[in-house]
């Protein structure tokens, strides 16, 4: 059995740092319940068209879940509404506006005075006070904010990461946060409140860079696909074959031995001028210069024969089409497929292998579980058809 099976989820979600969390939350077994703005639903719907017609954001944070279309600012959606909750639910999670949660009633402290062990998990851009609370927060927004793109990207300009990182982070911590909730709910029988502030997870996330820059010291700089603080960590051209490999080392170790037997200059490990790693990241463009000398002779397939004898750390930069073929990643058995309103997509498992395995439930379309959710609450099909009238549901 999951270990989150029985455990129900009420999500009033859009975007990705919610929906991730609680796709998470559902991998496990959860039953999660996700409220849509009826006719249009999570705006992530229309993010794009790349899954056959479906939007990639979507589809990547949303299977396993049930939808029911719900407008919640229509008068007649409070009973529903607050029926599901206080009937089904063991956790609600939102991402709304600022104040939005509280304005429906489904704030922490209202809901904790009819039923103690809820557990209320809110996520928002800045956290629920402060200076920043109501200031709108998108991922790159909350990137710069955090950042993390003064520390990423060439000499010349910052970038964001290509993921929104500030969305996951968040997600992350909401989802671990919840399953901390539940575990100190089993010894008190109550539950919890827990605020969530993207800001907060990427500045986490942002990490060394932090301290690499603590009491006014200089940040890392920024080295494109090159680490900023050690080397040689990072691409490297092969003459070769116009190609490019990446490699990494980290101690003085790998470093005699990289001299030796990939670049086959072994006096060079007693070079003074890369005693060490702090040198070597001083004299980075002297360095450089020496190894892209010697694998301009090279393929990227030599390069990486005489990295992997030498074992020395090494990969390839392949693309997302390259992924979806990496030969780990099938030999693991990672890829699965699962169902979706356009038919059956690949959908690849949670990291992590345990005996039960994940729940790999469908992507659902808009409103699919809308009258069975309502007719488990004891609403009658006249009942329902007066709530589609209205355009409550």
């Amino acid at each position: 059995m999951q270990p989150l099976k029985g455990l129900t989820v009420v999500t009033l979600e859009h975007a990705i740092a919610a929906p991730f969390a609680t796709r998470q939350l559902a991998d496990l077994g959860a039953r999660v319940i996700k409220i849509e703005r009826p006719g249009v639903g999570d705006f992530a719907r229309g993010y794009d068209q790349r899954v056959r017609g479906m939007a990639s954001h979507f589809v990547w944070t949303n299977r396993s879940k049930e939808s029911l279309t719900l407008d919640v600012k229509h008068p007649k959606a409070a009973d529903v509404l607050e029926r599901l909750v206080i009937e089904r639910a063991d956790v609600v999670i939102q991402n709304l506006a600022p104040g939005a949660a509280d304005r429906l009633g489904l704030g922490y402290r209202r809901l904790s005075a009819i039923k103690p062990a809820i557990i209320v998990c809110d996520i928002s851009g800045y956290g629920a006070d402060g200076p920043y609370r109501d200031k709108k927060a998108y991922d790159l927004l909350i990137q710069s904010e955090a950042g993390f793109v003064s520390v990423t990207g060439t000499a010349d300009e910052p970038c964001k990461a290509g993921p929104s990182i500030a969305d996951i982070a968040a997600g992350m911590y909401a989802y671990t946060n919840i399953l901390s909730a539940l575990l100190q709910r089993q010894q008190t029988g109550r539950g919890q409140h827990i605020d969530i502030s993207m800001l907060e997870s990427l500045a986490e996330w942002t990490s060394y860079p932090l301290y690499y820059a603590f009491d006014g010291a200089p940040p890392p700089p920024r080295t494109g696909a090159a680490h900023a603080t050690i080397y040689p960590y990072g691409p490297f051209p092969t003459g070769a074959d116009g190609g490019s490999v990446m490699l990494g080392l980290q101690n003085e170790r790998e470093w005699a031995k990289f001299c030796e037997k990939v670049l086959l200059q072994p006096a060079l490990a007693d070079d003074p001028r890369f005693a060490g790693n702090a040198k070597r990241v001083a004299a980075r463009d002297a360095l450089r210069a020496l190894i892209v000398e010697a694998f301009s002779s090279l393929t990227s397939t030599q390069v990486v024969e005489r990295l992997e004898a030498a074992q020395i750390a090494n990969a390839r930069v392949n693309t997302m089409h390259e992924v979806w073929e990496h030969p780990q990643l099938k030999a693991r058995e990672r890829w699965r497929e699962v169902d979706s309103p356009v038919g059956k997509i690949p959908a690849m498992i949670p990291p992590g292998t345990w005996m039960e395995g994940p729940r790999m439930g469908p992507v659902p379309a808009l409103g699919q579980h809308t009258d069975a959710i309502l007719t488990e609450l004891g609403l009658s099909a006249e009942a329902i058809g007066t709530l589609r009238e209205q355009e409550t549901v």
